[in-house]
């Protein structure tokens, strides 16, 4: 039966205005989020999910072709522009960076089983300075026996610990305790590092973890920790600092405030590095002042439930 032609251009007319007033106000606002996602209100959810929403480009695209709309095309194009202004920089390679000093960063978990094969994976990258945390004081000792001579300077303070190559002074814990916590929690440490260089200040810190609430996620620890942490690095005496961490948020979080007002990191490389089953965020860090960080990547997988990460820096 033959479809009379005023129906067959009404369901026409149909199919594209759908298109117009669904698709493309939806690719408008994931790109106001991609774009103004430092200014919007909220909490650690939007920054944690961010580089995600690229995802929704091919969603809005296929339906937008189908229909053969200009506006729902637009609307898919939207996020697109947005999202490789925001991260388009992490496509490309990293290459050979130059480098003067190679960090590697990991929360090994406390009941991490295999702490010499953790420590192997980590030194396969044949770092300067290798910072842990997590580290219980049953644990301490095989960690510290699994790293060889050439790692012989050390500290541990609390869960946290520092192996480098290099002599290591003035090592001492840091306070980064949440108001409401005592004083066994022992999460951050700052140290030394004679470096042929010259000497390098350097923290290992573990913020708060995030919690659900009734609300959303809490951030209250998380947040004063990052505050007292970016003091310290505000009071800092040394020019070149390097900080390495877990800090559970992404350096978009505007939780983070405190600490990325004082130092930068590397944006070329998503790595990922929560959580090791399936990781969407990178909240382990190598951050410095007065030194680049040229480079981050990921490592190979260990028997903890975060990935390790390898940063090179240069002077």
């Amino acid at each position: 039966m033959r479809i009379p032609d005023a129906v067959r251009n009404f369901r026409a007319t149909g199919r594209d205005r759908s298109g117009r007033f669904v698709l493309a106000p939806i690719g408008g606002l994931v790109a106001v989020l991609l774009a103004c996602s430092p200014v919007l209100p909220g909490g650690s959810l939007l920054p944690t999910f961010l580089p995600w929403l690229g995802l929704t480009v091919p969603i809005l695209l296929l339906p937008a072709l189908w229909r053969r709309s200009r506006p729902a095309l637009l609307g898919a194009l939207l996020p697109l522009a947005a999202w490789l202004a925001v991260f388009g920089g992490h496509l490309l390679p990293d290459g050979d960076a130059p480098h003067d000093l190679i960090a590697v960063q990991h929360n090994v978990s406390d009941e991490n089983p295999d702490p010499a094969g953790t420590v192997r994976t980590l030194l396969e990258a044949e770092p300067d300075l290798v910072a842990l945390e997590e580290i219980t004081p049953e644990a301490a000792p095989a960690y510290a026996a699994a790293f060889p001579t050439a790692y012989a300077h050390h500290t541990v303070q609390g869960t946290v610990a520092l192996w480098s190559r290099y002599p290591l002074i003035e090592a001492a814990p840091l306070d980064i305790r949440p108001a409401d916590l005592g004083t066994d929690w022992n999460r951050g440490l700052r140290a030394v590092a004679r470096t042929p260089h010259g000497d390098v200040a350097v923290y290992v810190a573990h913020l708060s973890s995030v919690r659900p609430g009734l609300t959303g996620l809490d951030t209250t620890r998380r947040d004063d920790s990052a505050a007292k942490l970016g003091a310290a690095l505000g009071a800092e005496r040394h020019e070149r600092v390097i900080l390495l961490g877990d800090l559970n948020a992404t350096v978009a979080d505007r939780g983070l405030n405190p600490v990325t007002t004082h130092l930068s990191t590397d944006g070329s490389d998503f790595a990922f590095t929560f959580p090791s089953a399936l990781p969407i965020a990178r909240i382990d860090h190598v951050l410095a002042r007065s030194l680049t960080v040229t480079a981050v990547r990921t490592l190979p997988p260990t028997a903890s439930d975060h990935i390790p990460v390898v940063a090179r820096l240069r002077l």
